[in-house]
């Protein structure tokens, strides 16, 4: 029987380059100087999130992980809007996966917060039997562009990425030049034009990054039903793993 498929909110706590008050010394009196002294910020999060455990979950120690990004239509303090696409999706309609799921709800009127999303990714690396080489990330618009801003700040951290019908900053292509990217979109895309995946990919090939996109002729802003319908993204996923440079890097 399948493990899970739950809501869990949870605190999630990030935490800034901190220092203590004696670090910062007192000047001189009468006068400004300038000063170099470090801060300590710390913030706890709320996170909503889906959480799917593979159905044999106890029978080994590790497993992979697929991290997955709605769009701007799921915002809001309902989890079960983020079933409404993709693997959560699925999953609800009685299909298992070989691997744990994470999909978390980015509350209304915010964008993805990439902080949030590593520290969420954090919790569920400490609580859950993660395979720390085998995290996969994937999103759709919004979750698109999520994905990609993710991968770059955290370049280190990821197998393999699939970003749909999102986009991102091209400058930044160069932080993932090692990490498996595949991108999908449809050309008749008229909410987040093709171009936006297009650019990410020009720009990964010219630095040299392991990439592949798929357009979908005639297909609207809805290129992430057949992606996610389709066993060859996560036979893709699966067939990725952190490499041994970059795993040497995190320790």
């Amino acid at each position: 029987m399948r493990r899970f498929v739950s809501m869990i909110a949870g605190g999630c706590i990030i935490a800034a380059v901190g220092c203590t008050p004696e670090q910062v010394k007192p000047g001189i009196a009468g006068k400004q100087e300038s000063v170099v002294g470090r801060v300590e910020i710390k913030r706890v999060v709320d996170c909503r999130y889906l959480l799917y455990l593979p159905e044999n979950y106890e029978s080994q120690d590790r497993w992979p992980l697929m991290l997955f990004l709605h769009g701007a239509g799921e915002r809001g303090d309902n989890v079960e809007k983020v079933k409404i696409h993709g693997p959560p999706k699925l999953i609800s309609q009685g299909k298992h996966f070989p691997l744990i799921v994470v999909s978390p709800q980015c509350p209304d009127g915010t964008w993805w917060d990439i902080e949030m999303l590593g520290a969420l990714l954090d919790r569920i690396e400490r609580d859950c039997k993660v395979d720390p080489d085998r995290i996969y990330v994937t999103g759709l618009s919004m979750g698109g562009f999520g994905t990609w801003a993710l991968a770059c700040a955290q370049p280190d951290r990821f197998a393999a990425i699939a970003p749909i019908c999102g986009g991102g900053e091209p400058k930044l292509a160069r932080q993932i030049t090692h990490l498996p990217t595949w991108v999908f979109h449809g050309d008749a895309d008229s909410a987040v034009p093709v171009d936006r995946s297009k650019e990410m990919v020009e720009a990964l090939k010219a630095a040299g990054g392991n990439v592949k996109l798929t357009v979908y002729p005639g297909v609207g802003h809805d290129s992430w039903t057949r992606t996610y319908d389709d066993p060859a993204l996560y036979e893709w996923f699966l067939s990725h793993r952190r490499s041994e440079a970059k795993r040497a890097e995190t320790k």
